[in-house]
């Protein structure tokens, strides 16, 4: 084996890294646009075609375009913004741009599934746009979104190993650095090891608090 137990663990802590970071950012940018998504559609709490059909056509030009195009075609904007289109932070950009419109969909879609009547109780109750998204909407979705966000994260996961495809670090750049380069079969099989338990882990720790939020 051409690498060290603490290569691996290094490599393990830069993709826990790379999706804390890009999920925390991309749930700020994409939170908001999922909601707007959602009460500026025609018929609902805040109609708005002009700002619905803006955010609408952005969203689906991100979400129409590779991950791995996407990171090298915003190599300049990276650059600007960490100084440097090589490592970690460097891997967080790009992802954040292609998390961001994804966890806006997931949203949508959520806060979609909920009951149109539990608005309309809110309204004959004087409740105000705000107060029936945030007091409302929100916690009829909640469940839904929780398993949203857990797609989302795991998604973030198989991405962040893409992103070692053009040094963004981390296990998909240990992977392919040792693993496919020096033909290094064993680093190969742990990493699919370890990305195949932190995704098993995800989904399950997902759907068990999916679950909590649903009975209460």
């Amino acid at each position: 084996m051409l690498v060290n137990q603490e290569k691996i663990i290094e490599a393990l802590i830069e993709t826990i890294q790379m999706v804390a970071f890009s999920l925390l950012f991309s749930a700020v940018i994409g939170l908001p646009l999922g909601i707007l998504l959602v009460v500026t559609r025609k018929g609902h709490l805040l109609e708005n075609l002009a700002v619905f059909n803006v955010i609408n056509s952005i969203i689906n030009i991100f979400r129409s375009v590779p991950f791995i195009i996407l990171m090298v075609a915003i190599i300049p904007i990276t650059r600007l913004i960490v100084g440097t289109s090589i490592g970690t932070a460097a891997a967080v950009v790009p992802l954040v741009f292609y998390a961001g419109p994804y966890i806006a969909r997931l949203i949508e879609n959520s806060l979609l599934e909920v009951d149109p009547g539990v608005i309309e109780a809110a309204e004959a109750m004087g409740a105000t746009p705000g107060q029936i998204i945030f007091k409302f909407l929100i916690p009829e979705a909640l469940s839904s979104l929780v398993l949203g966000f857990t797609i989302a994260t795991i998604g973030l996961v198989g991405a962040s190993a893409m992103a070692g495809a053009v040094g963004g670090g981390g296990l998909g750049d240990l992977a392919i650095t040792y693993g496919y380069q020096r033909f290094d079969t064993t680093v190969m099989l742990i990493t699919v090891a370890i990305l195949v338990v932190m995704v098993q882990g995800l989904q399950s720790f997902g759907n068990i608090l999916s679950k909590k939020i649903r009975r209460r």
